[in-house]
């Protein structure tokens, strides 16, 4: 469990840095990257908790 917080705390920054850069650049392209990366955060959590409960997630 402890490493699985580490992962996502390492993957987070990860990804805060790489739209920090973006958005030094061109602002509106981070508000974009923003806003996938939190579409894509919120079905790997679903995901994770479908995987977690035994439940297979459907299409």
């Amino acid at each position: 469990m402890t490493k699985r917080v580490a992962y996502t705390a390492i993957e987070a920054l990860f990804v805060l840095c790489a739209l920090v850069g973006v958005w030094l650049v061109y602002p509106p392209a981070a508000l974009i990257l923003a806003g996938l990366t939190g579409a894509v955060a919120v079905e790997r959590a679903s995901a994770d908790l479908n995987t977690e409960q035994g439940r297979r997630s459907t299409p």
